[in-house]
């Protein structure tokens, strides 16, 4: 069972999160396991493992980036050890923004941390523009393997971005 099945949704890139939240604390209750401790033991067992996938799928559902990640599963377009290849390009200017990175911390140097924290945004919503239609309209069925895989390399240069922003900290 998907995530997706189990919390009652459409599949989707981009999750209403108060609906997810409703679904989350409805789920919840229904399986937590205190709710069954006068069942038997097949019956306890089968509670504990769904109130675990409630709670792994609202973790992942919750996530924008672990959406997108995987729903790509789903559809078989991105293994988990995967050793994506970015563009030459974005790989270029990803080590320079990298060394700038790195070279501010060391010297802590606060406000060249600043100017590239904010860059990385700029960055983050430049790389998120051709694909936030495919993202925020994602139709299952409709959706082309070919709009997926421009989703793909957005999910990738993020992660990219998110590690770099992750060194600054």
């Amino acid at each position: 069972m998907t995530h997706f099945e189990l919390y009652d949704l459409p599949i989707s890139l981009k999750i209403d999160a108060t609906q997810l939240k409703q679904k989350f604390y409805a789920l919840s209750r229904k399986y937590h396991p205190d709710f069954f401790t006068a069942s038997s033991e097949a019956e306890q067992a089968e509670a504990l493992q769904l109130s675990a996938q409630v709670n792994k799928a609202f973790k992942i559902l919750s996530d924008a980036d672990e959406t997108i990640k995987y729903v790509l599963q789903l559809k078989n377009l991105l293994d988990e050890e995967e050793k994506y290849a970015l563009a030459p390009d974005f790989l270029m200017d990803m080590m320079e923004l990298s060394e700038q990175a790195m070279e501010a911390k060391m010297d802590d140097d606060t406000t060249t941390i600043s100017n590239i924290k904010l860059q990385i945004s700029n960055l983050q919503l430049t790389i998120y523009e051709p694909v936030k239609n495919i993202v925020e309209a994602y139709q299952e069925g409709s959706t082309t393997e070919k709009e997926l895989l421009q989703v793909k390399e957005y999910y990738y240069q993020k992660k990219y971005l998110n590690r770099i922003l992750a060194s600054l900290v």
